[in-house]
């Protein structure tokens, strides 16, 4: 194996599906400063973009001061990517003009499918005289775009690397060498790959495309990039090193910026896993997999039934009936969150429930479950997300004695999963009415069965919020909740808080004054 290929860096880029594109300063400076000491070629900073209805961060849009700030704290090339689907032809000399001098090369990401289109929007950044670099997307799914495939000619003399993009993170050496040939006997642009890291193939797909004879190849450090990641350029370079084809690898330049990004690792928590092997496997986007890795309520387990279900072409495994339970015995409800007030004061609680012979329970979480399980009223158990194996394990042996289970509409996102012994009454709304965001949450389903039964009185119990120092996931839950609660006041339905609580939408009153 011989160095005569190009690596090229993109942390700042792929890494930023993390950081959402902001980064700290002092890390960006000694990122930089690290590499000039490394054997790479190209470090692809971030995007330009047109802007978008959304925040994104500074290396998304990638302004004139970063790329002069960059220019002059690196001595490598510098490059940039457009996201063809958001970009142009007639944007170019806006997007592109204020890179001159400080960009060496332009890559677009590219789907198949919007190859021609591509094509004229290569065009026009060639016209700038950057170098060229079409990274087109879905590699393993190639065969299903004919039209893309007798096309690749048209490269030829506006592309200068032309990249098989494994974006599922699910191809094989073979079929890196596959791919290699075909492209190849098409077009005489040089080749390059960049790889994902589900099924932990990063380095023997990308050895593998180096010795097909591959002229680029990518990596990350710590492997630090959407969803799975990718190679990790500390790895790539020690084995490049080991096999003598980089003679030189300053190790302790790349120790001193792998280690401040090792420690972002942990917070941030990427690279592969089950979910992510399993969309790996079957070409299951990343997008996707990668929000739901990140939510709070869904498990391993339903992640991998709603990835089984894609790849079935199934929209969900369970069709249930619809609840359409009347609400003329009862005038009011008591919804039991997750919070500790409702274990800590389950025995007040549980006194005022006796009191009201015509009230029921809403479980939002089966936390609590146990505390409440011999209560002698209907029981209902909102199972979204993760909530069922939970209420497996808070009770172990379920009665379905007064219980129901209510689940979001049909197809759910995470597939259906339903304790044995609840199977029998467990049934799905038909919609979700009082809102139109957030329609797989608990709280949703807990307030739209009050919406269906028509009940007006309801108490909660175990909306605590937090104290302190919240996590992001912590702050969306809270948000979240705030916001149900001042929609379902929209229908008439004033919730009241029973135990202590930092939900300002709820109203509050003390269970010790109610019995």
């Amino acid at each position: 194996m011989n160095k005569n290929f190009k690596i090229l860096d993109c942390t700042l880029r792929d890494g930023g599906y993390y950081t959402n594109w902001d980064f700290d300063k002092d890390l960006v400076k000694m990122y930089f400063q690290s590499f000039n000491d490394l054997p790479v070629d190209y470090l692809e900073i971030g995007y330009r973009s047109n802007p978008m209805n959304k925040y994104l961060g500074e290396y998304f849009y990638c302004p004139e001061y970063i790329l002069k700030q960059t220019r002059e704290l690196s001595n490598k090339k510098l490059v940039i990517i457009l996201n063809e689907k958001d970009v142009r032809a007639e944007h170019v000399p806006d997007l592109l003009g204020p890179c001159r001098g400080y960009i060496a090369m332009v890559r677009i990401a590219i789907d198949p499918q919007n190859f021609t289109r591509a094509l004229k929007l290569a065009e026009a950044v060639k016209s700038l005289n950057f170098e060229v670099g079409f990274n087109v997307m879905y590699m393993s799914n190639w065969s299903d775009y004919p039209d893309f495939l007798n096309q690749l000619e048209n490269v030829n003399g506006i592309a200068d690397y032309f990249y098989m993009v494994d974006s599922y993170g699910g191809v094989y050496p073979d079929d890196v060498k596959d791919t290699f040939n075909i492209v190849r006997e098409k077009t005489d642009v040089d080749l390059g790959f960049h790889g994902h890291n589900n099924l932990q193939l990063g380095l023997i797909n990308t050895l593998t495309a180096i010795e097909c004879g591959v002229s680029i190849v990518d990596s990350t450090v710590t492997g630090m990039g959407r969803g799975a990641g990718n190679l990790s350029t500390e790895l790539l370079l020690t084995a490049l090193n080991a096999k003598d084809v980089l003679k030189q690898v300053d190790f302790n330049a790349l120790s001193k910026i792998v280690d401040p990004f090792a420690k972002m690792q942990k917070d941030y928590d990427w690279g592969t896993n089950l979910p992510y092997m399993v969309s790996g496997a079957n070409s299951l986007p990343q997008k996707e997999v990668m929000e739901w890795v990140t939510k709070r309520y869904y498990s391993l387990n339903s992640i991998i039934r709603a990835l089984s279900n894609k790849s079935l072409g199934v929209k969900d495994n369970v069709e249930l009936k619809e609840f359409n339970t009347k609400g003329d015995n009862y005038n009011e409800a008591i919804i039991i969150g997750g919070g500790p007030s409702a274990s800590n004061f389950s025995k007040a609680v549980k006194e005022f429930i006796q009191n009201k012979p015509n009230c029921f329970i809403i479980h939002s979480s089966s936390k609590n479950a146990k505390k409440y399980k011999d209560v002698d009223c209907l029981q209902i158990h909102c199972l979204a997300g993760n909530e069922g194996y939970r209420l497996e394990e808070a009770l172990h042996e379920i009665s379905e004695t007064n219980k129901m289970a209510i689940l979001p509409p049909y197809p759910r996102t995470m597939g259906t999963y339903i304790p044995s012994n609840l199977e029998k009454v467990s049934y799905q709304l038909n919609e979700i009415t009082f809102t139109s965001k957030y329609l797989e949450s608990v709280t949703s389903l807990a307030f739209e069965i009050l919406v269906k039964m028509k009940i007006k009185r309801c108490y909660v119990i175990g909306y605590d919020g937090y104290d302190g120092n919240i996590s992001p996931q912590e702050m969306e839950l809270f948000n979240e909740n705030e916001y149900l609660f001042n929609k379902i006041k929209e229908k008439g339905i004033n919730p009241v808080a029973l135990t202590p609580t930092k939900y300002s939408e709820l109203n509050q009153q003390s269970v010790f004054s109610l019995i």
